[in-house]
């Protein structure tokens, strides 16, 4: 059976953008008949809302968006620690600033997307004095990811490309690229329909998932919603809130006919409808399905 998920952060209310993922995700699972998970990923304390489970759930239901089971993973510490156990780690003190310094004068500015930790700690000896995070020893090896839904593959060489991943930053939380392979794992979930900015990102967690010995869901990428400038939505950047449009009495089958909308026609298999009912977005994302397949 087709397990899919929706994993917010409730650092604040829903924007559009993420109601669009919301919305596509609970279509390719309802889609295949699957099952639908609601996972809040609210590791990082500092940052979480205590109001924003709620209105996220509130903003779901407001959609016309059920699930089946609810997760918090705050509560799942313990699994994220045996997993840590398993994997082959070494302490870290460096500073950001002192591993950019490292990067600097060992290979000059980075060329790649992202800079690479220089390996800085797992030669020398960590700082005692100072707190350390949890560095995982990637294997020397290249991984690459494919995507269901765009038919983009993706390899990255882990030591050169990557670098010595996080596990477990250096205040005691475990990292993003941890829990969610051993979430997804321990979930049964298939299928992960996420945002297109998580592309680069599933390299290394299916490398994460075969050193764990865990199976790898089929993954799609969907487009990030932008504005009138281009600019990806975002909650810090004072994206509107499905919430606020919700408490003003706005009508949700008309948002959700826009979301879908603001994919474009090239998105969908025919052109859309100016009003699209849920059920037959459901249709249509199965047509959709269907072409992939063939």
């Amino acid at each position: 059976m087709t397990v899919g998920r929706y994993a917010p952060s409730p650092t604040g209310g829903m924007h559009l953008g993420n109601a669009r993922t919301a919305l596509l995700a609970w279509l390719h699972s309802r889609a295949l008949g699957g099952r639908h998970i609601l996972r809040f990923e609210d590791l990082d304390v500092g940052r979480v809302r205590g109001w924003a489970y709620d209105a996220t759930r509130r903003d779901l239901e407001w959609l016309g968006l059920d699930w089946d089971e609810e997760y918090l993973q705050s509560e799942r510490l313990e699994l994220y620690a045996d997993a840590v156990a398993r994997l082959k780690t070494y302490p870290c003190t460096c500073t950001r600033r002192e591993i950019e310094a490292a990067i600097q004068d060992s290979a000059g500015a980075p060329h790649g997307p992202e800079a690479v930790y220089p390996g800085t700690c797992r030669a020398g000896q960590p700082d005692p004095s100072r707190p350390a995070a949890l560095r995982w020893k990637v294997p020397d090896q290249t991984v690459c990811a494919a995507d269901f839904l765009t038919r983009q593959t993706l390899c990255q060489q882990l030591s050169t490309e990557v670098g010595d991943i996080v596990l477990r930053r250096n205040d005691g939380v475990f990292a993003y690229h941890l829990a969610v392979v051993v979430d997804d794992a321990a979930m049964g979930v298939t299928d992960v329909l996420r945002g297109v900015d998580l592309w680069t990102a599933t390299p290394r967690q299916i490398a994460l998932q075969q050193a764990l010995g865990y199976p790898q869901p089929r993954y799609l990428h969907v487009p990030l919603m932008t504005d009138y400038a281009g600019e990806r939505l975002a909650k810090r950047g004072g994206a509107p809130s499905v919430m606020a449009l919700r408490e003003r009495g706005e009508d949700a089958a008309q948002v959700r006919s826009v979301l879908a909308q603001s994919l474009g026609n090239g998105f969908w298999p025919v052109p859309l409808p100016p009003e699209v009912a849920l059920d037959d977005l459901l249709l249509l994302w199965r047509h959709k399905l269907d072409r992939l397949l063939l």
